[in-house]
C-alpha cells in the first residue's frame, strides 16, 4: 500500500497555483468538540476544505446541532431502521457517496465500523482516539492509562482500517500522568491536544502531504522532534 492517500492537491488553473478544498464528513455521537475542532479549522482557512455534512446515529447528539449553528448538514440516521450492523453501515456510506466526500472524519463516533464500510473508503477515513497508541486501545484508553500508572499518556489520530485503533498512525500529542490523576483530569488534559492535532492531520491530508507506505504514514514538509528534546516525567 503505498502513494498519496487522496486527491487533494495543489493544481494549476491560468498558470497559478491554488489549493483544491476537499469535502469532509464527520461522523459523531456526542458532543462533537472534535468537530468542533475541524469546522474551526476550515473557518479559519488551516484546513483547505469544508465540512460537508456531519452524520449522527443520535438524534439528540449535540454535534448536529453544532453543524446546523455552522450552515452545515446535519443529518440523523437511526440505526434501528436496520436489520444489521452491515445494512447501517452501507446506508451511511451510500450517503457520503452521495456528497462527493474526500475525508471521513470520526468524532467521538461510538459505533464499529464494518469492514464492508472501511472497505468502501480506503486510507480515506480517519480516527482519533485518547491514548499513544498502540498502548490501551478501545473504550476509556484514559482509564487504562491512569489504572496502569503510565507516565505518560496522549492522543493519536490514525486512519481507521478494518481493526479497533489499530490503522497506521498519522500523528500523537504525548501528556504527562500524575499520580494523583483521575480518568476525568487526564481526559481534559488530553482533550485539548486531541483538538490540536486533528486538524493538524486533517490539514496534511487535504494539502496532499501524506503517504502511506505499509504500516508507516509519511508527511511531507514536516518538523519532526531532535533528540534532545525528549521528554521526562518525573523531570
Amino acid at each position: 500500500m503505498a502513494g498519496p492517500v487522496h486527491r487533494g492537491s495543489n493544481e494549476r488553473e491560468g498558470g497559478e497555483n491554488f489549493m483544491k478544498k476537499i469535502r469532509i464528513a464527520v461522523l459523531a455521537s456526542g458532543r462533537g468538540t472534535n468537530l468542533q475542532a475541524i469546522l474551526d479549522g476550515c473557518r479559519e482557512g488551516e484546513i483547505p476544505g469544508d465540512v460537508a455534512v456531519v452524520i449522527s446515529d443520535k438524534e439528540q447528539a449535540f454535534a448536529l446541532e453544532r453543524a446546523r449553528k455552522a450552515g452545515v448538514e446535519a443529518l440523523y440516521i437511526n440505526p434501528k431502521g436496520f436489520s444489521s450492523r452491515e445494512e447501517f453501515d452501507m446506508h451511511v456510506a451510500d450517503e457520503i457517496e452521495k456528497r462527493k466526500i474526500d475525508l471521513i472524519c470520526l468524532a467521538g463516533y461510538m459505533r464499529i465500523l464494518s469492514a464492508a464500510f472501511v472497505q468502501r473508503f480506503p486510507l480515506k477515513i480517519m480516527n482519533i482516539h485518547p491514548a499513544l497508541l498502540p498502548s490501551f486501545p478501545g473504550l476509556h484508553g484514559q482509564r487504562q492509562a491512569v489504572d496502569y500508572g503510565v507516565r505518560f499518556s496522549g492522543c493519536t489520530v490514525h486512519f481507521v482500517d478494518e481493526g479497533v485503533d489499530t490503522g497506521p498512525v498519522i500523528i500523537q500529542a504525548a501528556v504527562p500522568v500524575f499520580p494523583d490523576d483521575s480518568e476525568e483530569t487526564l481526559a481534559q488534559r488530553i482533550l485539548k491536544y486531541e483538538h490540536v492535532i486533528y486538524r493538524k492531520a486533517v490539514k496534511f491530508f487535504a494539502e496532499g502531504r501524506i503517504k502511506v507506505e505499509g504500516r508507516k504514514v509519511y508527511i511531507e514538509g514536516v518538523q519532526w522532534l531532535k533528540e534532545s528534546e525528549a521528554l521526562v516525567n518525573p523531570a
